[in-house]
């Protein structure tokens, strides 16, 4: 069976450790799209370059030009400005709004067949303007959200439990920011509810219902948490991650339930 090919549209923060996991996981090979001359070519270098001690055997090639993106399989786009200290997702939109329009003509002409996984922000937005300026249709554009925060809900929740975080099973559902909407009652630890463990720990229904409370709050708020401790950027490690979990379920066809943004 012919490999994989995967386009990484945006060769900054999230690009670049995309590149990375993809390569160390062997999902396909790469090729890493910036508009900045000669950025991503050493990016991939640098990764390539290290094959041999990290034990994967992929191409991975940086690009200025969308000619060779031709015949992905997937495309992740991140390209876009990132938070800054103060801002809101929606801050980025009419900046971004520019750079995904050009990113969804690029794709749109040179790989028509790909499936698509939008990162940038604002993300609702974003995966909107692609799936309406790329014609794709809605099963090939999908948003990486929920994954994410799905993520940072259970890891919240374990470290108020003092469990581990791969027993914590938490959906998170709605937009990417201020509206999404964490599923407390279906949170649990392996079949167990997590506000009953909540209330246990506490022995104070009250109490364990203001920690719920706050968990859902910093779930709605991780991302700027991160821009704010950062103060030039925002998070790129969690949300590659999470992109990867979607790229796996994609080529391996694992039948996973993630929740993700599309364009209904």
């Amino acid at each position: 069976m012919a490999r994989k090919k995967i386009a990484l549209i945006g060769g900054g923060q999230i690009g670049g450790v995309l590149a990375q996991l993809i390569a160390l996981k062997q999902l396909g090979d790469v090729v890493l799209f910036d508009v900045v001359e000669d950025m991503p070519q050493g990016k991939t270098l640098d990764i390539a370059e290290a094959a041999r001690v990290d034990g994967f055997d992929v191409r991975v090639t940086g690009t200025n030009s969308y000619s060779d993106i031709k015949g992905s399989d997937i495309v992740i786009v991140t390209a876009g400005l990132p938070r800054k200290p103060g801002m809101s997702r929606d801050d980025l939109l009419v900046t971004n709004a520019k750079i995904m329009k050009a990113v969804a003509e690029g794709v749109r002409d040179n790989t028509p067949n790909a499936i698509v996984i939008i990162i940038s922000n604002p993300l609702d937005a974003m995966v909107t303007l692609f799936k309406k300026i790329s014609g794709f249709p809605t099963n090939r554009v999908l948003g990486q959200a929920g994954v994410l925060d799905s993520s940072r809900f259970a890891t919240f929740i374990a470290w108020e439990l003092g469990v581990s975080v791969k027993d914590v099973n938490a959906m998170v559902l709605g937009g990417h920011g201020d509206t999404m909407v964490p599923l407390v009652r279906y949170a649990n630890v392996n079949g167990i509810p997590a506000m009953e463990l909540i209330e246990r720990k506490y022995n104070d229904k009250a109490k364990a219902k203001e920690v719920m409370n706050a968990m859902v709050e910093r779930t709605k708020m991780a991302g700027g948490e991160v821009v704010k401790l950062l103060k030039t950027g925002s998070a790129f490690y969690s949300p590659a991650a999470s992109a990867i979990a979607m790229t796996e379920a994609i080529i391996y066809d694992e039948k996973r339930v993630l929740p993700t943004c599309a364009y209904l």
